[in-house]
């Protein structure tokens, strides 16, 4: 009789467990935490300041807050006719508008800049022509301007607005230009998006320029998230602006419309962000400023490596602690800097391309561009926020050294 075979019961794990849990692997090293470029640093009072919005019953563009917000910020720039909106990029737009651009005109900026500061312009239809920048201080050259009017002027063909671009939060010599404008009755509508608690000559930024734009999105020095502010001494053009940006209503029952207008009005709660923020503005300028300084300090051994300039007259906020790579004097080239960077989490940035090399503009007339076209091949923005440590910036610096010793 055939005996049926018996399945032998499986062993019981034995009391200290199996090998695999007695011998676990150690635990991989946590890698370091990334570090960003301009990361926003809040306050810790922006939380209670949205609260406050909202008890009021204000979440639209109107009201108390953006009012409060418009407010600050006409006493910090010293400019006292303000309109928040939703962008500096709807700011620029904006004083466009109210400067009387129409398609055809010519708009002169400085080559070294974002897009940002001419989009609107060429998409209302103007020209646009771009001019280089100095070595000195990287923002619009005033003899280069100076030159470039006297020959438009001969020509019959002056540009309807000029457009100095504040760079990396370092103003251009604004009063050269508006002496080089003035002469011809250009306007000036400065682009000081980054520059907030800077200074020229003892006075804030776009200070003196008939328009000036600021921003406030989330990398800025202030920050609401996403934001930006149009600034004059000019009340008739603010009340222009501020009308375009409420989509051009007429005072009446009901809708009533000479032109198309905008919705460019910042929230309520966006609002109450900015004011959260902007008492601290003046600590982060001495944050930013410490920061370029540390850089410039541990670098400055370095063959090849120097910090951005600051001119006498100026006195920057520093919003991008900005380095020049030379290869040629020693240095490692920028991109091989800014991928070392990335390879150890720590986002760097080029500095801006110029306009004229961006092929949407590859037709569009310039005057220069050399200065520009190095310093977007040797130049690197390096970490920034103020919330960046001491450790981590430590850690951007030996990354750099190691570079040279590479």
């Amino acid at each position: 009789m055939l005996q049926t075979a018996r399945t032998a019961s499986p062993a019981a794990p034995p009391p200290w467990g199996t090998l695999a849990e007695v011998v676990r692997p150690f635990p991989a090293p946590r890698p370091p935490e990334p570090i960003l470029l301009a990361p926003p640093t809040p306050t810790g009072a922006e939380l209670a300041a949205i609260e406050a919005s909202l008890a009021t019953g204000w979440l639209a563009p109107a009201g108390p807050v953006p009012a409060a917000f418009e407010a600050a910020l006409a006493e910090t720039t010293g400019l006292p006719d303000v309109l928040a909106t939703t962008s500096c990029t709807a700011a620029l737009h904006l004083g466009y508008r109210v400067l009387g651009l129409t398609p055809g005109d010519e708009v002169w900026t400085a080559g070294l800049t974002f897009i940002a500061t001419i989009a609107p312009a060429v998409q209302m239809g103007a020209v646009p022509r771009f001019l280089d920048v100095t070595p000195d201080s990287w923002t619009l050259d005033p003899d280069l301007l100076r030159r470039e009017l006297a020959r438009a002027a001969r020509r019959g063909r002056l540009p309807r607005v000029v457009v100095p671009v504040d760079l990396f939060g370092q103003c251009a010599d604004l009063d050269a230009i508006l002496e080089a404008c003035g002469r011809w009755g250009v306007p000036v509508l400065c682009d000081s998006a980054a520059a907030l608690g800077a200074s020229l000559r003892g006075r804030h930024a776009g200070q003196g320029a008939l328009l000036a734009a600021f921003s406030f999105n989330g990398n800025k020095i202030i920050t609401t998230g996403g934001g930006g502010a149009l600034c004059t001494a000019e009340p008739r053009l603010l009340a222009a602006a501020r009308h375009l940006a409420t989509q051009a209503k007429e005072p009446a029952a009901h809708y009533q419309h000479e032109t198309t207008g905008f919705a460019y009005g910042l929230s309520s709660v966006l609002a109450a962000i900015g004011l959260a923020q902007l008492p601290s503005l003046s600590a982060r300028v001495a944050t930013k400023r410490g920061l370029f300084a540390r850089y410039a300090a541990a670098l400055a051994d370095l063959p090849g490596c120097t910090p951005m300039p600051e001119p006498a007259w100026g006195r920057s906020n520093r919003w991008l602690s900005v380095i020049l790579l030379d290869p040629a004097r020693g240095a490692p080239d920028r991109e091989q800097a800014r991928r070392a960077l990335a390879a150890e989490g720590i986002e760097a940035r080029t500095v801006w391309k110029p306009l004229p090399l961006q092929p949407v503009f590859r037709d569009a007339p310039r005057a220069g561009g050399a200065v520009a076209a190095r310093l977007f091949d040797h130049g690197l923005c390096l970490p920034s926020g103020c919330g960046l440590t001491e450790p981590q910036q430590a850690r951007v610096i030996a990354i750099l050294r190691g570079l040279w010793r590479g």
